[in-house]
């Protein structure tokens, strides 16, 4: 596989070959096997989710919702120094709970955030930095598109692993908050003016529609009025209901391209899932995850050197390899194994995913710093020289959880009761 995508092959592709070298390997090369696993791997009523959150992050940029809220963090906190780094974080925050993409939210804060920070004087590589550390907190807090990938390919419920995601994308946006503090402190960049109390109110009534999103979808959720999937249909209405007929920015021409865009990339994420089953199905049929079991046997009665070792791996395959099939493929194989150590599984699907969204800021392939840079019209080099002080608060807040599971296990145990 890895051999397949150092050769330019597309992931989905050498997902399928990986899985059919298997086959040859255990002499039982068929065609229907790949067709029927290709097939049945995306006939799952939760991934009906992905295209509607898909849908509903193309509604809110092209509806300015977005932008609502960029010029809601502004009022409130642009003014201080490195305030526009503070608006970066907060706005980074409220996306996540809107689109569950970190690729989504990248290229939505590096069009806005970036030019607006080096406007102020900060270097373009330091905005670049901080913008991609942000995104990456898309897939924590909810809605997330990779939780949902996670529950269908473990079982676990994906409403829970929503809930336990908000406390941990909340950390995660500190440890940011106080990097760039240390960085802003002694630099003189531009500040905003500072909007006067009656403005506020009148930029918070104007947000007002962009921040009920949110809170519909995650109230909804904790009060059981709908499922991850329907949340998804949800948001998707609501975006496009206020981008038209309220903010007044989508036009018929603009559905259109909403609808195209949200196409290609769902149909982009779902051929990665139907290639991924058959691989799946593949290791489970040769037994590989009791092989890997076996392997790490002797780390299953130490929870904790066994989270390391596993996310050790993670990490090292993050460098070569972006979130999608990293969840996809090994979620199969590492699941067994952690049930067998008696580990939580929401607090594991928690970590995971942390620790896959920190590989989409490492090189050489880091997905979000490669969108960030495209966006921005910056060197890849460049931003990964922005985003290393912060990439290094976001291990650190890993390593916490993996030290401390309790400060996953016990907010989502409130948020779930």
């Amino acid at each position: 596989m890895i051999i397949a995508i150092l050769l330019g092959i597309p992931i989905a592709f050498a997902l399928i070959l990986a899985a059919m070298a298997i086959m040859v390997h255990m002499n039982m090369l068929d065609d229907q096997i790949v067709a029927l696993n290709l097939i049945s791997g995306i006939q799952n009523f939760s991934l009906m989710a992905i295209p509607f959150f898909m849908l509903a992050g193309e509604f809110m940029t092209a509806g300015g919702l977005s932008k609502k809220i960029v010029d809601l963090a502004a009022a409130f906190v642009g003014h201080l120094r490195g305030g526009v780094g503070y608006v970066t974080i907060i706005a980074a925050v409220l996306f996540a709970s809107l689109s569950g993409s970190a690729v989504a939210d990248a290229a939505a804060l590096a069009a806005i955030m970036v030019p607006m920070m080096t406007a102020c004087g900060y270097r373009k590589e330091q905005a670049a930095g901080l913008v991609a550390g942000g995104s990456v907190i898309g897939p924590i807090i909810p809605p997330s598109i990779p939780f949902i990938m996670f529950g269908v390919a473990s079982g676990v419920s994906i409403t829970k692993l929503f809930m336990a995601g908000i406390f941990p994308g909340l950390m995660l946006a500190a440890a940011l908050t106080v990097v760039w503090w240390w960085q802003s402190r002694k630099q003189e960049g531009a500040v905003l003016p500072k909007k006067t109390w009656p403005e506020r109110w009148k930029v918070l009534r104007e947000s007002f529609w962009a921040l009920l999103l949110p809170v519909l979808i995650i109230g909804g959720l904790r009060l059981g009025w709908f499922t991850p999937t329907e949340a998804a249909i949800v948001a998707a209405a609501y975006a496009w209901f206020v981008g038209t007929f309220i903010y007044r920015n989508i036009k018929l021409r603009t559905l259109y391209q909403c609808l195209v865009s949200a196409a290609k990339s769902t149909s982009t994420v779902m051929f990665l899932i139907a290639g991924s089953m058959v691989l799946a199905y593949m290791l489970t049929l040769a037994n590989i995850p009791l092989q890997i079991a076996d392997m790490l046997g002797p780390l299953v009665d130490n929870q904790l050197l066994l989270m390391l070792a596993i996310n050790a791996l993670v990490l090292i395959i993050g460098t070569t390899m972006d979130l999608t099939p990293i969840v996809l493929i090994m979620t199969p194989v590492l699941f067994p194994i952690i049930k067998m150590a008696g580990i939580d599984p929401i607090y594991f699907g928690v970590v995971f995913i942390i620790n896959c969204c920190i590989g989409l800021l490492t090189p050489p392939v880091g997905t979000v710093l490669n969108v960030v840079a495209g966006v921005s019209r910056m060197k890849f080099g460049q931003t990964v020289k922005g985003v290393l002080p912060f990439l290094a608060a976001e291990f650190v807040v890993l390593v916490l959880f993996i030290l401390f599971p309790q400060l996953v296990t016990v907010p989502a145990g409130w948020l779930t009761e």
